[in-house]
């Protein structure tokens, strides 16, 4: 059988990848850049080059395989993410059409919600929908926040021993590195066409920005303090940080509904295995 991932060579799309070929199984990593499949090239993937708004590519890449794993790639943050993303999800679902397949797996997030202009929770809320529409048996992962959103501030902790953070320094959430939703992923995209419907996945544990900053220090072997920003200077930060206006906005709305306890697992999720303290010293080094 031939599994094909769209956004296949980013951290849960390669880690999912990988846990296929781990196992044995075929797969068809989909990028739009053939180089940056290269070591999954190396570990026994066909690279298909496409871009997901190619619907008419993408669709014969899907039509040579029996399942999918479906990940929304990011858009650009200085543009305006929430149109460019549900422009994406679109083009993801048309492709589908006459695709074929007899299963997809599709990643979403915890805290997912109609609404609008309130950027993954509400876009991928969308997803969700639109994959219930239609005919290709359909599993939804909804994941926690990943571990791996940390990792841009990497740099500044060495330089300035400082960890900006956009929630209360002891506010506990659930995180998840991508290793373990890759494994999730893959597992769902093996089992029977009767696993459906939304799951939840998460780490062992709920972390805080303390618990980034500690891990951080020992990993960095220096001392890290935290930057709490304010909830009434989110949207300005992420402006300073580059964001267009349109984008600011919605990550603010994402925040803050995740400061307020609106982004919580609605069922009893499965935990995976990695800490967040194992998950930064693997990335530092």
């Amino acid at each position: 059988m031939m599994y094909v991932t769209l956004g296949g060579t980013g951290q849960v799309g390669s880690a999912t990848a990988r846990t296929l070929l781990n196992k044995g199984q075929k797969v068809t990593v989909v990028t739009r850049d053939e180089s940056h499949g290269a070591d999954l090239k190396e570990a026994g993937a066909k690279i298909a080059v496409a871009d997901i708004r190619d619907v008419e590519a993408t669709r014969r890449i899907l039509q040579t395989g029996k399942r999918a794993f479906l990940l929304k790639p990011p858009a650009d943050p200085t543009g305006d993410t929430d149109e460019e993303e549900r422009a994406n999800v679109a083009a993801i679902i048309s492709a589908l059409d006459g695709s074929g397949l007899e299963k997809v797996v599709a990643q979403s997030t915890y805290g997912a919600f109609n609404g609008e202009r309130c950027g993954d929770l509400t876009v991928l809320h969308e997803f969700e929908k639109a994959l219930e529409r239609q005919p290709v048996p359909a599993a939804i992962n909804r994941c926690a926040y990943y571990m791996s959103n940390w990792a841009g501030m990497a740099e500044q902790m060495q330089e300035s021993g400082i960890l900006p953070c956009f929630f209360p320094a002891g506010l506990s959430i659930p995180m998840v590195a991508p290793a373990d939703l890759g494994k999730a992923a893959a597992r769902r995209l093996m089992s029977g066409i009767d696993d459906v419907g939304i799951a939840y996945f998460e780490g062992p544990e709920h972390y805080t920005a303390r618990d980034v900053a500690a891990a951080f220090a020992e990993a960095l072997d220096r001392e890290v303090g935290i930057q709490e920003i304010p909830r009434d200077a989110l949207e300005g930060t992420f402006c300073k940080f580059g964001f267009s206006g349109k984008a600011a906005a919605s990550y603010t709305c994402m925040t803050c509904r995740m400061i307020d306890g609106m982004t919580d697992a609605m069922d009893k999720p499965s935990c995976g295995e990695t800490s967040l303290k194992s998950y930064i010293a693997s990335i530092m080094g």
